[in-house]
């Protein structure tokens, strides 16, 4: 692991216990074994860290996603496809799960603004697959189906009561039948 993405799985943690504002660069840094201000040799700020944090992870939901939906030979594959690769993020990312909803108001406004763009493109590759297979699906209805689906699925910082091997296919199971309604 680089530096860099040493201190982003580092600040990611930090930031789910702690919260963005309750983290010092010291104790980032100290956290990661440097000087807090040997991070200004990898990141402006504290900010631009939270912003690589969640921009970086949404470009990553959203080019895996797409990469399982070209490999699928059609829209329920894909669907499976999808599910699994979310369910599979939301078991190794949960404190990025933790960051992004606590402190979604602390990213800066260019990256807050790259953050939606790339969700809502991830929603609506979501919302295509659903709309490929139910054709009587409206736009806005798949979205909605897809933002609850990702609500069920990034529970995981919260329900991860069992052994993650167990959650797994517990969630893959729900999110298809949640899908499938």
């Amino acid at each position: 692991m680089s530096r860099r993405d040493q201190i982003l799985a580092t600040a990611a943690e930090l930031f789910a216990t702690r919260g963005f504002h309750g983290v010092s660069v010291a104790d980032l840094g100290a956290a990661c074994g440097i000087s807090g201000p040997a991070l200004y040799k990898h990141f402006a700020g504290k900010e631009a860290i939270l912003a690589e944090m969640l921009v970086s992870i949404s470009e990553e939901l959203l080019a895996e996603g797409s990469r399982r939906v070209a490999d699928s030979a059609g829209p329920t594959e894909a669907l499976d496809a999808l599910v699994d690769w979310h369910v599979d993020f939301a078991l190794h990312h949960r404190a990025l799960i933790v960051v992004q909803d606590r402190d979604w108001e602390s990213l800066p406004d260019d990256a807050r603004e790259r953050v939606r763009t790339l969700q809502r493109e991830y929603v609506d590759l979501w919302g295509a697959q659903l709309r490929l297979l139910d054709g009587t699906l409206g736009l806005d209805q798949a979205r909605a189906m897809a933002h609850a689906t990702f609500g069920l699925i990034n529970s995981t910082p919260h329900s991860g009561l069992i052994p993650d091997d167990q959650m797994r296919p517990l969630l893959h199971q729900m999110a298809l039948a949640a899908l499938s309604s």
